[in-house]
C-alpha cells in the first residue's frame, strides 16, 4: 500500500493553472487523501504561462492519464505522446484554447511496485530520505540548460529574467515536447517520501526549508499544508501545488 496526499491553491492569482492526479482523482482546488495499491499514477501539471487556457490544458492532461490502465507492459512514453497530440489537436480545433501548453512531472508505479518517473517542463519530483531533500527530476528549462554549461551560478538560475522560459510543453502544437523517463536514481526505500510539486512551490521554498518542515512532528497533510504556507510567506506569485506519497 501507498499513502498519498496533495493539495493545491491558486495563491495569489485570479484562478488555479494547476492540476493535481492521485490514482484515478484529479483535483484543481482543495486537498485529497488516499491508500493506494499498486499499480497507480500520480502527478502534477502545470498550465503554461503566456499561453490560453493554461487551466484547461492540465486538468485535460491528467485526466487523459487517469483513464491508462497503468502496468509494467504500458509503453508509457507511447501513451504520454499520444495524450500530447490529443491536446494538440484539440487547441487546433478549438480557438479559444490555441496552443494551450501544461507541464507535467509524476511517477507510474507498476504492479510489481516498480517506479518511473516522468517529467517534462519545470515542475518537481523529489525525493525525501532521512532527513534529506533531493531532486530527482531535472528542469527542462533555459535556465537549468544555462547553469548546466556554467554560464550561470545556481544563485543566478533563481533571479534569472529568463528562469519562465521552458521548453516545450505537453499541447505544443508546432514541436512535440521531449519526455524524461527514467527510474528513480538511488531507487526508494521503506519510508521515503516523494514529493511532487509546481515551480509555485519550489521557486519559493528552499531545499533546506523543506527538509525543516518535513522534519516536523506532524501528520503529512499538515506538513505540506506548512510548505504551501512558507512558499506564500515567500510572496509566491505563483499556484501552488504539492504531493506526497509514501513509500509503505
Amino acid at each position: 500500500m501507498y499513502y498519498c496526499c496533495g493539495l493545491t491553491d491558486k495563491g495569489i492569482m485570479p484562478h488555479n493553472e494547476d492540476a493535481l492526479l492521485i490514482g484515478k482523482s484529479v483535483i484543481d482546488s482543495g486537498t485529497t487523501e488516499q491508500e493506494l495499491s499498486a499499480p497507480f499514477i500520480a502527478a502534477v501539471s502545470d498550465g503554461v504561462s503566456g499561453e490560453l487556457s493554461g487551466e484547461v490544458a492540465s486538468k485535460m492532461c491528467l485526466e487523459m492519464i487517469s483513464e491508462l490502465h497503468y502496468t509494467s507492459r504500458t509503453d508509457l512514453s507511447g501513451e504520454l505522446l499520444s495524450i500530447h497530440s490529443r491536446l494538440a489537436q484539440f487547441s487546433n480545433e478549438n480557438p479559444d484554447n490555441r496552443n494551450m501548453q501544461a507541464t507535467l512531472c509524476g511517477i507510474a508505479v507498476d504492479e510489481r511496485g516498480n517506479i518511473l518517473t516522468f517529467n517534462v517542463g519545470d515542475s518537481r519530483l523529489y525525493r525525501f530520505r532521512s532527513g534529506r531533500i533531493t531532486q530527482i527530476s531535472r528542469d527542462q528549462s533555459l535556465v537549468q540548460l544555462l547553469y548546466e554549461e556554467g554560464s550561470i551560478t545556481l544563485a543566478e538560475r533563481k533571479t534569472h529574467v529568463h528562469r519562465n522560459i521552458i521548453f516545450p510543453a505537453f499541447g505544443n502544437v508546432s514541436t512535440r515536447p521531449k519526455i524524461d523517463i527514467s527510474p528513480i536514481t538511488g531507487g526508494t526505500e521503506f519510508g521515503d517520501v516523494l514529493i511532487l510539486c509546481s515551480d509555485g512551490l519550489s521557486d519559493y521554498v528552499s531545499p533546506i526549508d523543506m527538509e525543516e518542515i518535513m522534519e516536523l512532528p506532524r501528520s503529512l497533510p499538515e506538513r505540506l499544508q506548512l510548505l504551501l504556507e512558507k512558499a506564500s510567506a515567500n510572496e509566491s506569485k505563483d499556484n501552488i501545488t504539492v504531493a506526497a506519497i509514501v513509500c509503505c
